[in-house]
């Protein structure tokens, strides 16, 4: 069995910043990913990131999970790649598989930064070559320079959505619709625009699709409005050639490895769906076991990389790695920053979400801590 003082599971953005912030400290940690390289999502992003400097505003995000991961191995943060964790047992014992082996990894906390995955929409065709989600199709194109197809349909017109649509058109695909059942298109409209105004992208809004149409693959698909209740109108099918539908309808938290580690979760449509509990510190109702990223509710890759900041911070602490008024001021700092990248009407719901659940987490510590004092 391999001991660490703090295991990371997860090597995206989050995973990384958290990493660091412990090895900045001197604390023994393990960064374990099932992929071949560390970086998540940020190994798809081509387009550069805006905001402020210390979020690496202007720079590709690629270019960032390489200065995080120069980083991590310079603070020698142990790397276990190609590992997958598939099992949590008692005490903060990990399983984690590679090959045909099994390690075991125990730590005395455990960060979790396991991401999101891709949600799916189904409609008569949906299991033809050709349906597949945004994040395969930033796999083919963005990591592995190959195009699936050459004209894509698109459903749904969040970040994900018009970022994908952007970056099809710099690969040289025709992006022939962008359909979204909402009255508006869902995406910071840096993003929409950027896409729709290089591509005159045809955008559907108040439509879903309804049927793909292919023989061995598709070949095109078949769109209709949608009325107050989401439910396709009759008489107002459209028909789009294309050969690829991409799905980009949302993501939804990875808790699997959490829930086995015995978090308490809680749903959240605004984050994505079940969410694990947990407090200011990041750190969950298994006490011990703190999480970060999406997997603590899906959002930016930027509040990802603070809330890794946060959780490393925590962890560290908790070691004792830091004094009691540095580790208060390095957290509100962080804190600070997660504030300011909330801004928005956008960011604002998924503050007051984030509220919510701490406020939910606390009042159930509290009970708990009532009810073991009467008794």
């Amino acid at each position: 069995m391999i001991h660490k003082e703090v295991a990371v599971v997860g090597g995206g953005p989050a995973g990384l910043t958290a990493s660091i912030e412990l090895a900045k400290r001197d604390v023994d940690v393990a960064l374990i990913d099932e992929n071949l390289q560390a970086g998540g999502q940020l190994l798809k992003q081509t387009h550069k990131f805006f905001g402020s400097e210390e979020h690496y505003a202007g720079i590709r995000g690629f270019n960032i999970a390489e200065k995080l991961i120069e980083e991590a191995k310079g603070l020698t943060v142990d790397f276990l790649l190609e590992g997958s964790t598939y099992s949590v047992y008692e005490n903060k014992v990990l399983a984690v598989k590679k090959g045909k082996s099994t390690r075991l990894i125990s730590a005395e906390k455990v960060i979790f930064a396991t991401g999101a995955s891709e949600k799916v929409i189904n409609f008569p065709g949906w299991t033809l070559p050709g349906v597949m989600g945004a994040g395969a199709v930033q796999t083919f194109v963005n990591q592995h320079k190959v195009l699936p197809g050459r004209k894509f349909t698109i459903v749904g017109s969040g970040n994900v959505g018009t970022i994908v649509a952007y970056q099809l058109l710099q690969a040289g695909a025709e992006v022939a619709a962008v359909v979204e059942a909402a009255q508006d298109i869902g995406s910071y409209y840096v993003h929409a625009n950027k896409a729709i105004r290089s591509g005159d992208i045809p955008v559907f809004t108040s439509h879903t699709i309804k049927e793909a149409i292919g023989d061995e693959s598709v070949d095109s698909v078949t769109i209709a409005e949608v009325n107050d209740n989401w439910q396709p109108v009759p008489g107002t099918e459209k028909k789009i050639d294309t050969d690829v539908v991409c799905l980009a309808v949302g993501l939804r938290p990875r808790t699997k490895l959490t829930s086995l580690a015995g978090c308490r979760s809680v749903y959240s449509s605004t984050l994505g769906g079940k969410v694990p509990l947990h407090d200011e510190n990041m750190e969950t109702s298994a006490g011990g076991v703190y999480v970060a990223g999406d997997v603590a509710g899906v959002e930016e890759a930027s509040i990802a990389i603070e809330e890794g900041r946060l959780a490393g911070v925590s962890a560290a602490s908790s070691l004792d790695y830091i004094s009691s008024l540095s580790q208060e001021e390095q957290k509100k700092e962080i804190r600070d920053r997660l504030g300011l990248l909330r801004g928005g009407k956008y960011g604002e719901e998924r503050a007051e979400e984030k509220e919510r659940i701490r406020g939910i987490f606390n009042e159930r510590v509290e009970r708990t801590e009532s009810s073991t004092t009467r008794r």
